[in-house]
C-alpha cells in the first residue's frame, strides 16, 4: 500500500467529518492516536473536548445553544487497562463495556450499527491500541451502511501488529463534503507518523479546514511503560 502524506490526506477535503489517526511515532518508542471532529451545523460546532478521567468527553461549549445530544455529546476515548479505546460515538461505552466482560473488539462492535442520521446514515468509526510489555498493535473499525440503505450494514475490521515506526493508519466518516454525506470507502490510508507529540498535532489541527475543525485530542504512548502524554485543542476556548 502507498504511504501517504497526513497533512495532505487530512486536507484533501474540507469535511472529512470525524476521524481516527493510530500508528507508531518516528522514534519507534510511542504508540500514537488522534481523533477529530468537524461540523457543520450549530449543533455539531458548539462542542469542546474535557478530560475525563484517563479518557475525553465531548461537551456543549455553549449549552443554550445545544439542540440535540444524542450523537454529538459521547465519550470518544476510554482507557480499560492496557486498552486504549478511540471512537467517534457511544460505541466507545460499548466496546469497553464487551471487553470488560471478555469479548473482544469485533465482537462488541457487531452489537452496533451506523448512526441513525438519515439520509447520511454516518459511519462509526473506531480504534484500540493495546500496549503490554513493550508490544504493540492496534485495530479500528468501520460500521457503514451498504449504499446508504438504512437495512443493510456492513461491519470492517483492521487489525494491525508490531507496526513500523513513523507509520500509522487513518480512517474518517466522509469522502468529502454533500447532502447527503458520502460515508469512507476503501481501506484505512497509510501515513506517516512524524515529529513529537506537539508537532504532530499541529500537523493535524493546521491541516484541517479551518472553517470546519471543532476539536482534536492526541495522545502519544510509551510503549515500554505505558505512560502518556496527551493534547486537546478546541477552537471554542
Amino acid at each position: 500500500m502507498e504511504k501517504h502524506i497526513l497533512s495532505e490526506e487530512l486536507g484533501a477535503t474540507t469535511y472529512p467529518g470525524r476521524g481516527i489517526v493510530i500508528g507508531r511515532s518516528a522514534d519507534g518508542a510511542k504508540a500514537v492516536c488522534a481523533y477529530f471532529i468537524m461540523g457543520r451545523s450549530v449543533n455539531s460546532r458548539n462542542r469542546i473536548f474535557m478530560e475525563d478521567g484517563e479518557g475525553i468527553r465531548t461537551q456543549a461549549y455553549d449549552p443554550a445553544k445545544l439542540t440535540d445530544p444524542s450523537l454529538v455529546i459521547y465519550a470518544p476515548v476510554r482507557v480499560l487497562g492496557n486498552k486504549t479505546i478511540v471512537t467517534n460515538g457511544d460505541q466507545t461505552d460499548t466496546i469497553y463495556e464487551l471487553m470488560d466482560r471478555q469479548q473482544t473488539f469485533e465482537q462488541a462492535l457487531r452489537t452496533r450499527e451506523f448512526e441513525p442520521d438519515a439520509p447520511n446514515y454516518t459511519p462509526r468509526i473506531s480504534g484500540i491500541l493495546h500496549v503490554e510489555n513493550g508490544t504493540y498493535n492496534y485495530a479500528m473499525s468501520i460500521l457503514k451502511s451498504e449504499s446508504g440503505r438504512p437495512g443493510s450494514c456492513n461491519r470492517f475490521t483492521f487489525a494491525y501488529s508490531s507496526p513500523a515506526a513513523g507509520e500509522g493508519h487513518f480512517i474518517h466518516t466522509y469522502m468529502g463534503d454533500g447532502d447527503p454525506l458520502p460515508s469512507f470507502e476503501g481501506e484505512p490510508a497509510l501515513v506517516e507518523i512524524a515529529g513529537d507529540i506537539d508537532r504532530f498535532t499541529e500537523t493535524v489541527w493546521n491541516s484541517l479546514n479551518e472553517e470546519n475543525r471543532v476539536s482534536l485530542f492526541v495522545r502519544f504512548i510509551d510503549i515500554a511503560d505505558g505512560t502518556y502524554e496527551s493534547r486537546i485543542v478546541n477552537k471554542n476556548s
